[in-house]
């Protein structure tokens, strides 16, 4: 794959808690300038950047990073992101529930900022570093059936990151219109590419542009 098409795959991202405006901007520029699919920043910067920034694919996250705050916090959060501009929520689920086997709840959950998100792209992170195999498939069953756009591989502030055989797990689990994005450890355009051939429609990273510009 050559340049243009890896970038056209990847959210550019920085969510780092000390992020600064400066560093936020370079992000955007480095987006526009690059044509990556969007970037994905904090929800404090959101509103700015689509003032800054109007035509930029704004991603942005809810429930970042552990999954655990309420579900009326999360659908409350992710209308005032859309409210700011946000294009995409990427969400991260409750893994407490998870891990009780309340597979109802995290089902709700889903559809509930599903509905929250209507016409804009909705993003699932189960961060799979927690979870078993058997976790990852019911969890798979619930993204399918809540109608989100995408399942999500990790936040990367997890223990680990994106895994290829994640990525083929999803694809024996999910349904025909649940895309995947891969996030989490990957960080040169070998990495976004091997990716994106194993099936990946998005890659979450936010080193690829230096690995491929300098």
């Amino acid at each position: 794959m050559n340049n243009e098409e890896v970038l056209a795959h990847i959210d550019h991202t920085l969510l780092k808690p000390v992020s600064t405006w400066d560093d936020i901007s370079r992000l955007c520029d480095e987006a526009v300038r690059y044509k990556t699919a969007s970037v994905c920043v904090p929800p404090h910067y959101v509103k700015r950047i689509r003032q800054e920034y109007p035509d930029l694919n704004i991603c942005t996250v809810v429930g970042f990073p552990l999954g655990y705050e309420t579900c009326e916090g999360k659908v409350a959060d992710a209308q005032e992101c859309i409210k700011d501009g946000a294009d995409e929520i990427d969400m991260v689920i409750n893994i407490c529930e998870v891990k009780n086997k309340n597979y109802d709840y995290v089902l709700n959950e889903i559809k509930a900022l599903r509905q929250a998100c209507k016409g804009k792209i909705l993003k699932v992170i189960i961060e799979t570093c927690y979870l078993t195999d058997e976790e990852k498939r019911k969890v798979c069953k619930c993204v399918t059936d809540a109608g989100a756009d995408y399942i999500k591989t990790s936040t990367g502030f997890g223990t680990n990151g994106a895994k290829i055989e994640d990525i083929r797990l999803f694809k024996e689990e999910i349904g025909p219109d649940v895309k995947i994005k891969a996030a989490g450890d990957i960080r040169t355009k070998a990495s976004a590419e091997e990716f994106i051939e194993s099936g990946c429609d998005r890659v979450g990273a936010s080193s690829v542009v230096s690995d491929i510009y300098g």
